[in-house]
């Protein structure tokens, strides 16, 4: 791959990344499972889980229709105080391309702001994904969310 398609292919993932967080960041959950291949993981765990290589997230999607029926949830049936996201992404890089799957790994930060108001620091951590060409577009083959804070302050209800 030569520098010119590298740079062209990081830039494609920057959007998707970008695209992705704007969907969550302005409540549009419905837009959410559409970042994904139908046959997905999506998974939110703690980094002291993973380091240690335990498979205890704390969120776990194995396919598309999970993350659907996530959504519907959280439009119909999950009580929790309304809030708003913003995100902040940084460092993404390639890890890996192989037979058509691209692995990368970036930084995040999500601030929280609840009904009072208030915002604050919800959740740091690092996204590792795993990237497909799905219809002439990338999509999220895998999304692994693996949070640094040390516990969740509230409940977890929007995708991170």
């Amino acid at each position: 791959m030569t520098t010119q398609q590298r740079l062209q292919l990081w830039t494609e993932l920057l959007e998707l990344q970008h695209r992705y967080v704007s969907a969550l960041d302005t409540n549009r959950l419905e837009d959410w499972p559409g970042f994904f291949v139908e046959d997905c993981r999506y998974e939110i765990i703690p980094k002291e889980n993973f380091d240690a290589g335990f498979p205890a997230p704390i969120v776990y999607c194995r396919n598309a229709g999970m993350l659907r029926d996530r959504v519907l949830s959280l439009r119909n049936a999950n009580i929790f105080e309304d809030h708003a996201y913003r995100h902040a992404t940084s460092g993404l890089v390639i890890t890996g391309v192989e037979d058509g799957v691209v692995r990368t790994q970036s930084s995040y930060i999500v601030v929280i702001t609840g009904q009072a108001g208030d915002s604050s620091v919800y959740q740091a951590g690092t996204y590792l994904d795993e990237v497909v060409q799905h219809e002439g577009e990338w999509r999220y083959r895998s999304k692994r969310v693996v949070y640094d804070t040390l516990r969740v302050p509230t409940l977890l209800a929007t995708p991170i």
